[in-house]
C-alpha cells in the first residue's frame, strides 16, 4: 500500500466526516443544543450499534483481521446500558425501540458480519476513534446543556481504562499502529475505507430522523438560524487529527 490503512482511513473519510458534523442535528448539538428527549432517543439507537458491532467481532475474534482490533477498553455497551438505565429507568429495556434507519445501521453491521468479517474494522475505527476524540468534547456540551448529575448520562463517552486526555492520546497511537500492522491488501484496505464512508453515512441517516425532534423543541426560526450555514469539518481544520473525531455523539 502507498499509505497506511490509517492514513487512507484518516484522509479518505473527510468529506464524510464534514458531512456529519454538517447535520442540523449536530449543527445545533455543536452550539449546545442538546434536548433530552432526541438524546435518548439516540442514545437507545447507539446501543443497539454498539451492542452489534461488539457481538459481531467477538464472534470473528479468530478472524486474521478482525481479532486484532478487538478492544475490550474500547467497549461501549455496557456503559450505554447505564446510559438508558439513567435515562429511562430500570426497566429501559421494555421502553427503547430502534428507529427505522437504527434498524437499518444494525442490519448493515450484520450483513458485512456474515459476507465480509473485515469491514467490521471500519465501523469500529469510526465509532471508537470519535469517541476518543471529539466524543470528549460532546460529553461537555451535553452533561452543562442537561445539567447531568455527575456521574450518570454520559457513559458513551467514558472510559475508564483511560482516564486522562494523555491516556487517550496514547491509545489512539496505539490504535492506528494496529491498523497498520493489519494483514490487508490494497484492495481490502480501500474496501475498508469505503465502507467507513458508509458508516458515516448510517451515522448521518440516524442523525436526520432526529431533526424534527431538535427543531419542535428549539423553534423553526432559531433552528433555521443555526442550521442554514455549512461549517469546515474539524479533520479539514487539523489535518493531524482522526477522522470521526465529532462523528460519535452520534
Amino acid at each position: 500500500m502507498t499509505q497506511t490503512l490509517a492514513t487512507q482511513l484518516r484522509e479518505g473519510t473527510k468529506q464524510s466526516h464534514t458531512l456529519a458534523e454538517n447535520t442540523a442535528f449536530m449543527k445545533c448539538f455543536l452550539k449546545g443544543i442538546v434536548e433530552r428527549e432526541p438524546f435518548r432517543k439516540l442514545t437507545a439507537d447507539l446501543y443497539y450499534v454498539y451492542s452489534t458491532l461488539e457481538t459481531e467481532m467477538h464472534r470473528h475474534q479468530d478472524h486474521p483481521v478482525v481479532r486484532h482490533m478487538i478492544f475490550l477498553a474500547l467497549e461501549r455497551t455496557q456503559k450505554l446500558e447505564e446510559d438508558l438505565s439513567y435515562y429511562y429507568g430500570d426497566n429501559w429495556r421494555d421502553q427503547i425501540v430502534a428507529s427505522p434507519e437504527g434498524l437499518n445501521y444494525v442490519a448493515r453491521l450484520q450483513e458485512i458480519s456474515k459476507t465480509n468479517p473485515a469491514l467490521l474494522v471500519a465501523h469500529a475505527y469510526v465509532r471508537y476513534m470519535g469517541d476518543l476524540s471529539g466524543g470528549q468534547g460532546l460529553r461537555h456540551i451535553t452533561r452543562s446543556a442537561l445539567d447531568l448529575p455527575p456521574d450518570q448520562g454520559t457513559g458513551l463517552h467514558e472510559f475508564d481504562a483511560l482516564p486522562t486526555a494523555e491516556a487517550k492520546r496514547f491509545f489512539k497511537q496505539t490504535y492506528r499502529e494496529t491498523l497498520d500492522s493489519l494483514p490487508v491488501d490494497e484492495a481490502l484496505a480501500q474496501a475498508i475505507v469505503a465502507e467507513a464512508n458508509y458508516a458515516f453515512a448510517l451515522n448521518r441517516n440516524v442523525f436526520h430522523e432526529l431533526e424534527p425532534d431538535v427543531k419542535a423543541a428549539v423553534g423553526d426560526h432559531v433552528f433555521d438560524l443555526i442550521t442554514r450555514q455549512d461549517r469546515l469539518g474539524s479533520t479539514e481544520r487539523s489535518p493531524g487529527h482522526a477522522s470521526g473525531e465529532l462523528v460519535a455523539a452520534q
